[in-house]
């Protein structure tokens, strides 16, 4: 691990906790996407990748994905990432959860996603002999006083302070019925965040920490790759689910439509603002899909390496 200048673990965890909030895409950016209808062509993804390549499989998420090779390059590598250490998640035992098709929002359908990706990253974390603390689970509307202080408007997130998963109900009620996608890409969503839990627990975020300390010029740069492994996390616990016989091809191109809808060229076509990859912090909507389906196809954490990958 990087270290931080002289800065000590102690505050190094104190400013992730305060500072690190990973937040999927603030509600009211996504009502600006919605209105710019970014899951049709004229605000969708690239189709080409940075070298020019673009790569295919024959699972439906590779089928349907959009995929860009490559992440934004960091200045300072992020070594001795413990993802490498997990292994390929165990056979499925529960049933899995049910994605509702219709364009609805279903609390209890929410909270059985969450417990259900909970239980499969136990499970994985105690293969690979490390402890695993569950995240909580906050449901809100809008606004809400959370372990990283109060927040409005902000969409789902995930705070590190109190291990907590905070899904805004505002938030996938406007992507239900503005943008029609169905359960899965909701679930997607869930994923994602529960991703930013186990980035958590492998101590990944005080590492990113560090280096933003010692070089801040790349901590966009790193942002992305945070963002794009907790993406890909998401995909690997939904192979879980698709191993299960419960996913359609129209639910995992849900959640790719979903992923490509707050990749950050998107959300700033949408605003009118130029393209600049230099400013993006989550990804773009070809990444995004990229590491979903890298995820979903190889059911492999060790697949999320998004700090070490060239």
């Amino acid at each position: 691990m990087h270290g931080g200048g002289g800065v000590s673990s102690a505050a190094v965890r104190t400013r992730t906790a305060l500072r690190s909030r990973r937040s999927l895409l603030p509600l009211r950016r996504l009502a600006v996407l919605l209105a710019c209808t970014a899951l049709t062509a004229a605000c969708g993804s690239s189709t080409h990748s940075s070298s020019g390549s673009t790569t295919s499989t024959s699972t439906p998420a590779a089928q349907s994905a959009t995929t860009q090779t490559g992440v934004a390059t960091a200045p300072t590598t992020i070594e001795g990432s413990e993802i490498q250490a997990l292994p390929p998640v165990s056979a499925p035992t529960g049933p899995p959860p049910t994605p509702a098709h219709a364009a609805t929002v279903d609390r209890a359908f929410l909270q059985t996603v969450f417990n259900d990706a909970q239980r499969m990253w136990s499970h994985d974390f105690a293969a690979a002999g490390i402890a695993y603390v569950p995240a909580q689970l906050v449901l809100f509307a809008s606004a809400v006083h959370s372990g990283c202080g109060p927040q409005q408007d902000v969409g789902p997130f995930y705070c590190p302070a109190n291990r907590t998963v905070y899904l805004d109900l505002s938030f996938f009620d406007l992507l239900a019925r503005q943008a029609g996608v169905g359960g899965f890409a909701q679930a997607y969503i869930v994923g994602h965040e529960i991703g930013h839990h186990l980035q958590h627990l492998l101590g990944i975020d005080v590492r990113v920490a560090a280096a933003n300390h010692v070089d801040p010029s790349g901590e966009n740069a790193r942002s992305v790759r945070v963002e794009l492994q907790a993406d890909c996390l998401s995909g690997v616990w939904a192979h879980s689910v698709y191993r299960r016989g419960e996913l359609t091809t129209a639910d995992i191109n849900d959640a790719l439509k979903a992923a490509a809808l707050v990749g950050d060229d998107v959300q700033r076509r949408a605003a009118g603002k130029p393209v600049d990859p230099g400013l993006f912090t989550h990804g773009s909507a070809a990444q995004r899909q990229q590491w979903l389906a890298a995820g979903f196809d190889s059911g492999k954490p060790e697949s999320c390496d998004t700090l070490t990958s060239p």
